[in-house]
């Protein structure tokens, strides 16, 4: 059995006969749509995927930061007057 990620599922003919409304009933949880009782997709509110965006955003920035400051020996000294 796979394990769902949200407390709130439906199934997929449930949710084929009014996506708005389950929407709209989820608020701002995730939603798990199953298809023969096994998660076919995920469907959340907008406000929740673009901090997800964000979120994954930022790890990847604190990646680039990670490997740059780990080779801080080849650094170029700069004035930030000249920048």
């Amino acid at each position: 059995m796979e394990p769902i990620y949200a407390d709130y599922s439906i199934s997929m003919t449930e949710f084929k006969k009014n996506p708005a409304s389950v929407l709209r009933d989820a608020g701002t949880r995730p939603v798990a749509v199953l298809n023969h009782n096994r998660p076919a997709f995920y469907m959340v509110n907008p406000e929740v995927f673009e901090s997800l965006v964000e979120e994954l955003a930022d790890r990847d920035l604190l990646e680039v930061a990670r490997r740059r400051l780990a080779r801080k020996d080849t650094a170029i000294e700069v004035d930030v007057d000249q920048i």
